[in-house]
Parts: C-alpha cells; structure tokens; sequence
C-alpha cells in the first residue's frame, strides 16, 4: 500500500510528477481494487466482480487518485483520509471507460480488448453501472469521515458526474448527426465537462476539502484542475494523432474512425480550403481503419496548422495555471509536485 509519509521524507520523496506516478500507480491501484467487494454467489463473481477487477487491475497511471492525495497534502491534510474519495473517482473512470468503449464500438483499451467484447455487451454495460455504484458507495461507507465532510464529498461527486455525462451527450451527439459546425469554443465547453472536472478539478477540490483546506485553496486547486485537465485532453487526442503507436492502447489514431470532433479537428474544418475540408469530412466520416487514409487525415490537419495549434493552446493552458498555483498554495513537496503534474501532461509527445 502507500506509504504516505514517505512523501514527507526529503532524501525519499518523488520529485517529479513521473517519478511520483511510477512509485505510486501500482499500490494506488491495489487500494483503489480494494473497494470492489465479492459477490454473495459464485457467479456473480464470475458474471460482475471478477471481470471488473480484471479491468480495473490493468488501470493505466492512477493519476487521479494520486492527485486527490497530493492536493490534501498541500493543504496540510492527512491523505489517508482520502482513500475512499481517491477510490470513488477512479471507479467513475473505470466506468466512464466501459461505457465509453461500448459507445465508440471501440476494440482497445490499454492494450487489451475491451470490455464488451471479452463479456459481452450486457454484462460490460452491467459491469459500468456497478463502477458508478461504487463511487458514491465508497464514500458514504468510509468511518474516517464526518457527515459534513461526506455531504461535500459526495455533492462533488454528483456534480462531476452530471458533467461528465453533459460532455459524453455532447461528443456522441455531433457524431450521430455528422455535425461538422462545430468551433473550437464547442469542443472546449465539451472537453471541460467531460475530462476536465473528473480528471482533474474534482480530485483536486475533493483532496483539498478532505484536507480540512480553505474556499480559496479548495477553489485555487479546481480551477487549476480545470485548466490541466483540458490540456491533459487535447494532450490525449494529439498522442492519438502523432504519438508513437504504442504511446495509445486506446488504438492508434482510432479517434479519425470514429470520427471524433477533437480541437484538431474542429480548428482543421474552420482553417482549410474548401477542397481539403470536404475531403477531411469524407475520412472522418468513412469510419476507415485504413493506413494511407488516416496518414492523409493526419496530413491534412497538420497542413491548416492545428495540430500545432492544439499544441500551443495545451500548453499556454499550464502555464497560466502554475502561475496561479503559485499564488495560491503555500510552497510545499506536494505542491511541487502538482506543477510537475502540469509539465507532465504536455510533455507526453516528447
């Protein structure tokens, strides 16, 4: 498990953001799995809990819950209290996850296929809303918080949902009626609801406010969370875009073929020629896996710019929101630690 006061410790602290996610991911990943209980008859482990463990084990870099420690951390808080609310909002991502595979029709997740096709669409589904149920159940179960602490906890947690679900409707919507209007403000307001909050402004304000923080703290750090959480984003759909293959077990380059309305995107159709947006609009909406096809989609955004457009406006996004950091929480390892978070997230195409 972790070893919380270890990131007290001067001579053996994590100090980088990496360096933080590589020591910790695997034991925040245990605590979190935890929390998934064993069912009351054979089958239900082997039909509900089994499989979402399996899932859940192949669990990526646990930044979330690794964030919501830090930021209790750096408002002077004990982190062992932010186990179950660390726990809740990475079963809410391992739940996105599920239902967001199934919606995309995706093949790939981390690596591995996903969840859908393994078990089967109506257990994937049923494996979804029990990561749901886990994350307000976590919370409301956890003896080391106080009612007052787990109405705010648990409102936040509500609130991150409704978000996410507004950015999902969103995304899935301009696919379905092929809407190619869409600005670069729209994606933004999209992206915001449905990656900003949960990956980063809730696990922040959470870990602050179970940290016993300040308005302003709690406030400071979700407003920073929103800010790196959306370049974490647009980070996400460039290494999907331009990374090296292996850099998204998502599946390369899948975000053409399914069409999605990413910043790239969206700037390319609004910056292009007339020829080259209508033939941009064709691949994206052919849903093709073919090589050369995504290699010329690829092309054509880079040729309006966007790709470095996306780039920029990723990393302008950190660097005003250290800034801010900086002025609002007292100089601490934790808060070291959250500027790296925000150089780590841009700096996964390097």
């Amino acid at each position: 498990m972790i070893n919380f006061n270890e990131l007290f410790e001067t001579g053996g602290r994590p100090q980088t953001f990496e360096e933080y996610l590589e020591r910790y991911a695997a034991p925040a990943g245990d605590l979190v799995n935890t929390f998934i209980p064993k069912g009351s008859h054979p089958d239900m482990d082997r039909y509900l809990y089994e499989p979402l463990q399996r899932f859940s084990r192949n669990g990526g870099k646990r930044h979330r819950p690794l964030i919501c420690f830090a930021a209790c951390l750096a408002v002077g808080g004990d982190p062992a209290r932010a186990t179950s609310a660390a726990a809740a909002i990475e079963h809410f991502h391992t739940a996105a996850l599920i239902h967001d595979d199934i919606a995309d029709e995706a093949e790939l997740r981390r690596g591995e296929p996903c969840l859908h096709l393994t078990e089967g669409l109506g257990l994937a589904i049923n494996m979804g809303d029990l990561g749901l149920q886990l994350v307000n159940g976590t919370v409301v179960k956890d003896p080391a918080l106080d009612d007052h602490t787990k109405v705010r906890v648990l409102t936040e947690l509500i609130d991150m949902t409704r978000r996410t679900i507004e950015g999902q409707a969103l995304d899935i919507g301009w696919a379905r009626d092929g809407r190619y209007d869409i600005t670069p403000q729209d994606y933004l307001t999209m992206a915001t609801c449905k990656t900003a909050h949960y990956s980063g402004a809730v696990p922040l304000a959470i870990g602050a406010i179970v940290g016993g923080g300040t308005e302003t703290q709690i406030e400071g750090l979700r407003n920073y969370g929103l800010d790196t959480g959306l370049a974490f984003q647009i980070q996400d759909d460039l290494l999907n875009l331009v990374g090296k293959v292996e850099s998204t077990k998502k599946g390369f380059r899948d975000d053409i073929t399914e069409g999605k309305r990413t910043l790239v995107v969206v700037h390319a159709l609004q910056n292009l020629d007339d020829v080259d947006r209508e033939r941009l609009i064709e691949l994206l909406s052919a849903r093709t896996k073919d090589a050369a096809d995504l290699d010329e989609a690829v092309s054509i955004m880079n040729k309006s710019g966007s790709i470095e457009y996306a780039r920029n406006y990723a990393e302008n996004l950190t660097s005003i929101a250290k800034n801010r950091l900086i002025d609002m929480i007292e100089p601490s390892p934790s808060r070291d630690l959250l500027i790296s978070m925000a150089d780590w997230f841009v700096s996964r195409l390097k």
